[in-house]
């Protein structure tokens, strides 16, 4: 004779307090040393357009849409003025874009790219690819790490 027996579903087991504390058991440890190691790897391919990791962030939201103001720009890449202000001085000093105030409000500045900074969009279109080949990740693979990591942020706003 045959009989079933019921089988429990087994639920993760409660980590004790040193587990919960382990340093590789930390979300935050483990965006914080990724976020890191992706920044160094995309400064080989960023070097020869000039640009720096945070001045390819700008320039690819202008890219985008541009002009914007300071404040549009500050808010699409989710930085304040006074970390934006720095990176655009350099930007413009390299020729990639300009900064004007607005006409009809002085506090306003408005920030466009130059020939120069839309020229060099068709060169960074290569970067996306050339970090995926340095990365060895499937595009599907990286897309899916992306929804995954733009679905945290959200919830993290959305709790906040």
């Amino acid at each position: 004779m045959i009989t079933k027996t019921k089988t429990k579903t087994q639920s993760p087991a409660v980590p004790t307090v040193g587990d919960r504390l382990r340093l590789d058991n930390q979300l935050c440890f483990a965006l914080y040393a990724a976020s890191g190691l992706v920044t160094r790897a995309y400064r080989p391919l960023l070097e020869p357009l000039g640009l720096t990791y945070p001045q390819y962030l700008v320039m690819l939201a202008l890219w985008e849409q541009a002009p914007r103001t300071v404040k549009a720009l500050g808010q699409a890449l989710e930085l304040d003025s006074g970390t934006l202000t720095p990176l655009l001085k350099r930007l413009e000093s390299a020729g990639f874009v300009t900064r004007t105030r607005d006409v009809q409000d002085e506090r306003r500045v408005q920030i466009a790219l130059t020939q120069a900074g839309e020229a060099l969009r068709e060169k960074a279109a290569e970067v996306p690819v050339a970090l995926a080949c340095q990365l060895q990740l499937p595009l599907d693979e990286i897309a899916n790490l992306r929804t995954t990591l733009q679905d945290l942020a959200r919830k993290m706003k959305a709790a906040d």
